[in-house]
């Protein structure tokens, strides 16, 4: 079974975030999700400065088997992205949850993420597609 850590929030699209200290969201792909795709090779971020909006396509993660669209889990501006990705895109499939994160954002609502999953609606997520 993948990894799900209780402290991130999660969409069906297999995004997760996590809130940080100062009140920024960082954004990545799911320890299942990664697993799914197989070895990453390529992955497009969101350009720092730019406006992302919740639920819609901000990146393109691709494998060996599968190109797949990044979703925002928010709101706001990009105010970092993971440029060692750009080097070394397998990162994501050996450290999802911390090295192989995407972007950050600056959210104009934080409340946004009340939609998002917790760690139990998002192992339902996958169990209904296994």
């Amino acid at each position: 079974m993948s990894e799900i850590r209780k402290e991130l929030k999660y969409l069906s699209t297999h995004e997760w975030a996590r809130v940080e200290e100062d009140g920024t969201v960082t954004v990545g792909i799911t320890d299942h999700a990664q697993d799914a795709l197989g070895d990453v090779v390529f992955v497009e971020t969101p350009e720092v400065g730019s406006t992302v909006t919740v639920g819609e396509e901000t990146g393109v993660v691709e494998s060996v088997k599968a190109a797949s669209d990044i979703y925002s889990p928010v709101s706001g501006k990009v105010i970092a992205v993971n440029e060692a990705l750009q080097d070394s895109p397998e990162i994501i499939n050996e450290s999802p949850y911390d090295e192989g994160w995407f972007f950050r954002v600056r959210p104009d609502d934080l409340a946004e993420l009340d939609e998002a999953l917790d760690d139990d609606g998002y192992r339902e997520v996958i169990e209904s597609e296994e």
